[in-house]
């Protein structure tokens, strides 16, 4: 500092420098914060993967930290003692082509000659596919001139003779092929002259796809329906592209897969918006507890019926952690309250712990992890702060805002802490879109989001897909209705007895 009676004596040029000095000294530390900030989301977002964000595991870098090894527990690998076996299913006899004997004519150990037969003896079988032939009518249309008028009259098909020329189970088969193999127009045809010798043109591969949608769209409508009814479900979204070919899409917004699993239904929607419209419309009548992310989109869901995923909330907690030296001890202390929560669910999964014990011990976990937010949340902030601190405050904010959707899981039985459910259901679409790169129209999603949904609900079923999608084409074809995704009134009473003993 200068003192005033020597600032007075100060020659005024030799001020004004000092002044213009001072000026530039102050933009340079405001500029050196600034860059220190920028600094700090730069290197965030340069240790961003699977590990701390959503990112899939295939996006790390070959310089991204591997995760940490699981605890060593001293026993071999594969299956452990007591594990039930998984063998080859043997065919029925009267399936077989042939059955031969074949026995030994002397013994291995003297070589004395042997007779007789075995009771049970060693069954061995080898599946052979045959070679697939088109069954294929010839239906001829005779043209007959009339004797009085002279005009020439063609006979019609019949009704049950389809007009495109392939049959129903073909028909699926695109379907199936093109659906939930995710094999493009060009390879459907390929694999049909291939497979089955089946030579099919580049267009009717699509116009039977699009067969194919129109007979499973009641069915589908149906299955919302039911899926909206559920006590559970889980819900997640996904980008995805959709062109502009029939002029549904003229901005060229970007689309989104939305995804809505319950236990014995999967529901797929493409909609131009991942917001809050969109979700109310998977959604719908839906009044359940709903597990997701902390994806706005779901913000208007009362917490009292919300699940939020603690895999989501342990990547935030390992991107605390790489942050400074305060966010790397609230981070910690999260991240230790979350091992212990999930080695207590894990007992409980596997029934070695009543839901009771966990419920008293989760007491104890909810405290602390309310210690360590509001601890994280007392930063000071200011407005427009974009420090890694000020990023700690204000998820550990956001996060005391929706902290009683934390908890459901652990009084609610068939509510999961996770939303793996979702995820595992939009890894096929993930897929498909990576290798196909979206639809070009409003009708190619509407055929993506009705057949993922008849897949995903068929295999939830263990029903077959090819034999559905055969027999809606053919109710289709004679007007009748499809068969319905629903599960069998069997299975919805055997898990209303399993939820009443559980």
């Amino acid at each position: 500092m200068i003192a005033p009676e020597d600032w007075q004596r100060t020659p005024p040029s030799v001020q004004q420098m000092v002044l213009h000095v001072l000026e530039r000294l102050a933009a340079l530390e405001a500029e050196v914060d600034d860059l220190r900030v920028e600094n700090a989301r730069l290197r965030e977002q340069t240790r961003r993967s699977s590990h701390n964000s959503s990112q899939p595991p295939s996006s790390d870098a070959p310089s991204t930290p591997p995760r940490p090894p699981r605890r060593a527990h001293g026993r071999k690998r594969g299956a452990q003692p007591g594990h039930t076996g998984h063998q080859r299913t043997l065919y029925p006899v009267e399936q077989c082509r042939r059955v031969q004997d074949h026995r030994p004519t002397q013994c291995r150990a003297c070589g004395t000659a042997l007779a007789g037969d075995d009771p049970h003896p060693v069954r061995h079988q080898v599946v052979e596919l045959p070679e697939v032939l088109p069954l294929v009518d010839e239906h001829r249309l005779h043209q007959l001139t009339c004797p009085a008028c002279q005009v020439v009259t063609r006979a019609p098909l019949p009704p049950v003779v389809p007009a495109s020329g392939y049959g129903p189970r073909l028909a699926a088969t695109v379907g199936v092929l093109s659906g939930p193999y995710r094999q493009s127009e060009r390879q459907t045809q390929q694999a049909l002259a291939d497979f089955f010798h089946v030579d099919i043109a580049l267009g009717t591969v699509n116009t039977l796809r699009q067969e194919v949608s129109a007979a499973v769209a009641d069915p589908v409508t149906e299955a919302t329906s039911f899926a909206q009814t559920q006590d559970v479900a889980n819900a997640d979204e996904t980008g995805w592209v959709q062109g502009n070919g029939d002029g549904a899409n003229p901005q060229r917004r970007k689309a989104w897969l939305w995804v809505l699993v319950t236990a014995w239904v999967t529901v797929f929607q493409i909609h131009l918006t991942r917001g809050q419209v969109a979700a109310k419309q998977v959604l719908g009548t839906f009044a359940g507890v709903l597990i997701t992310d902390r994806w706005t989109g779901y913000g208007w869901w009362p917490l009292e019926r919300r699940q939020l995923c603690w895999a989501h909330l342990i990547r935030e907690f390992h991107k605390i952690v790489e942050r400074d030296e305060a966010s790397q001890r609230i981070g910690e202390g999260l991240l230790d309250q979350a091992r212990t929560l999930f080695a207590w669910w894990h007992r409980v999964r596997d029934g070695t712990t009543s839901r009771a014990e966990f419920a008293a011990a989760v007491v104890e976990i909810r405290a602390r992890v309310q210690q360590w937010l509001t601890e994280g949340a007392a930063y000071h902030v200011v407005r427009g702060d974009k420090s890694v601190r000020a990023k700690t405050a204000r998820t550990c904010r956001a996060l005391l805002k929706v902290e009683p959707a934390l908890w459901l899981f652990v009084h609610i039985s068939g509510v999961e802490p996770t939303n793996n459910a979702a995820e595992r259901a939009l890894r096929p679409a993930v897929i498909w879109r990576r290798t196909s790169l979206g639809t070009q129209s409003a009708l190619g999603s509407q055929f993506v989001a009705r057949l993922m949904t008849v897949t995903l609900t068929l295999r939830l079923q263990q029903r077959n897909v090819l034999e559905y999608l055969t027999t809606a084409c053919e109710a289709a074809r004679q007007g009748k209705p499809a068969p319905s995704l629903l599960p069998a009134p069997s299975l919805l009473e055997q898990e209303h007895h399993l939820a009443i003993a559980a």
